[in-house]
Formats: C-alpha cells, structure tokens, sequence
C-alpha cells in the first residue's frame, strides 16, 4: 500500500493502526512512518483510543475521469491528454520535460509538488491534496513577441471562472496574481507562470501553470510571508466543513481556460482588454513600481493595449512592462 492507497483507505473511515498494518502487510512501525510522511505533507490525520486513525479534516483527490467527465463535449476534443500525478517536483517543469501535442492541449494536475514556483523563482506552497496545481501545454503561433500577453489572458479567464463557481471577489493584479481585496492592501488566493519558447515569427509553446489555494492546511499556513487567502475562507468554510471541491474548480477552469486561449492564439490580447478592465485589482489604487531603477510612486490606470501596466507618475503616464508591483497603504 502507498500513500495514495493509505489515504484512500482512511478517506473511507476510521481504522486501527493494526488494521491498516496487516492491509499493507507492514509493521505497524513501517505503518507509523507512512502516516507521520502524509501529516508532515499537510493532512491532517488523528488517532483516538479505540477508533485508530481518522483524518481531521475533509478531503477529496482528483479524479482525472471525472474533471474529463465534466467538460462540455465540444471542448473534450481540444483536450489531448489529462493527467493526475500524486507527486512531483512541478507541473510546469513535468510538461515541460514532455512533448507537447501538435493539436490541443496537454493537462497535468498534481495532488503535491515538492518544487513549486512562483514568479521570479520563488517557491510556491505545495502541501498534499489540499489546493489546486495545474498546468497546461499548448503550440501558439504568432511568435515569441505575443506570448508576454498569455499570462494576463489566464488570469482573467481563471478570475472569470472563480466568479462564475460564486467568488465574485476574486481580482486579477497584473501581471499574474490572483487577488481579494482586504481593506486598502490585497490577499493573494493563486498565481500564474508562464513558461515555454520556440520560433520568433513561428509556432511556439507554452507552459501555463497555476497554483490555486483551496483550503491551505494550518501549519502551511503559518510560512507563507505575505497576506493570503483561499477558497474556503472564501466561501465561509469552518474546517469541519466540506472545503470547496477540487475537481469542480478544476473543471470549471479548463472550461473557461480553453476557449480563451483559442481566442488569444487567433487574435491575441486585444479581445480581452475590456473583460480584463472588469477584473483589475489594481486600477485606480495607488501602487509602489519596484524596478531597476530603484522605486516609484503612482497611481495604476490599467493596462495598454500590448498589455503593460498603465501608472501615472507625477501626472505623466508611463507603460510598465516588467517589475514588482506593490499596493501603496494610504
């Protein structure tokens, strides 16, 4: 028995330690160490005087029959391939080991990574079966110089698919960060990357990743050095509670995702200027620009038309293309 199989196995109920020794024909010492693995990765798992072990908290895995089962038929043929590993370094990095199909597209869900990124290199929270690591492969044409503009066309596609799953406050902040207002500052509920390459003028591929929080586990929780959120406070979720489901949100993504990334690679930004304007976190907030040139204090305005940032600085507007931006506390 593995850990998925353990899990699976608790998943349907309590069970003594001598119970689930023998179905993993193990010692109970082996046993303990397997469990002790899968709280260390963030499930929760507790042993009660005669019940034996029980997980703590509600927990679903991903079912790749069932995210398939969910797609509209007209969108199931643009999917070449969907997958769910129980563990790997990154989803991104995994696809980008593999070939990419020539047609559609290549989807890798994981329920870990032991390696997640964020942007710039920083690594991103990854606890086991708790929140959401996906990742998809395409072939784009139009060259390298329209892939900048992919990133912003998933974060509003992602924002428009959580709103439409009823969390109506989830923002975009440019260039890849999925947000909710909290006061004057924001919490940071998922991110974006975009990896890949190929011709200048010619085909190329992407890698899009996305790393959501579900229902981040407590003691996760506790290192993540910025304001955040997820979708179960979102939704009012006591941890006792079923969290939101993880295939669902899944799903409802690649239905959002799919037809915009057809629309991006036929026409580009262009058509998604106006739906990104109605997701914009940053519009209209004064932002801090920290870039190369030291710091900068403006006001955001939105976004230009080959998607850099609008920020009006002493009354003239410059285009930010690159760079951190933070949100100024007034």
């Amino acid at each position: 028995m593995n850990e998925r199989e353990l899990l699976i196995r608790l998943l349907q109920g309590p069970a003594s330690g001598a119970e689930l020794a023998r179905h993993c024909g193990q010692t109970r010492a082996a046993l303990w160490k397997r469990i002790d693995a899968l709280r260390t990765a963030g499930v929760a798992i507790g042993a009660q005087p005669g019940r034996g072990y029980t997980l703590q908290r509600p927990l679903e895995l991903l079912d790749p029959d069932l995210i398939r089962a969910t797609l509209p038929a007209a969108l199931v043929a643009g999917v070449a391939a969907l997958d769910v590993a129980w563990s790997l370094d990154s989803t991104n990095s995994e696809l980008l080991r593999r070939q990419t199909p020539a047609t559609g597209a290549a989807v890798l869900l994981a329920e870990r990574q032991t390696g997640g990124r964020g942007r710039r290199g920083r690594d991103w929270t990854s606890p086991l079966a708790a929140n959401l690591y996906l990742s998809l492969a395409r072939v784009f044409s139009g060259g390298l110089a329209r892939l900048p503009g992919l990133s912003l066309v998933a974060g509003v596609a992602t924002a428009e698919a959580l709103q439409a799953l009823g969390y109506g406050a989830v923002r975009l902040k440019w260039p890849n960060d999925l947000v909710v207002a909290d006061g004057d500052g924001l919490r940071k509920l998922g991110g974006l990357l975009v990896e890949g390459g190929g011709e200048h003028a010619g085909p190329v591929r992407a890698v899009l990743g996305l790393g959501l929080n579900i229902d981040m586990p407590p003691a996760f929780a506790a290192a993540i050095p910025q304001p955040w959120i997820d979708l179960a406070t979102l939704a009012g979720s006591k941890r006792a509670d079923a969290p939101p489901s993880r295939n669902q949100v899944a799903a409802t993504l690649l239905v959002h995702w799919l037809p915009a990334l057809e629309q991006f690679d036929a026409h580009g930004l262009v058509p998604f200027l106006s739906r990104y304007a109605r997701v914009d976190a940053l519009a209209g907030r004064d932002v801090v620009l920290h870039g190369e040139g030291g710091t900068r204090a403006g006001q955001a305005i939105g976004i230009a038309a080959d998607g850099a940032l609008r920020v009006r600085v002493d009354g003239i507007e410059h285009h930010v293309h690159s760079g951190e931006i933070s949100v100024r506390a007034t």
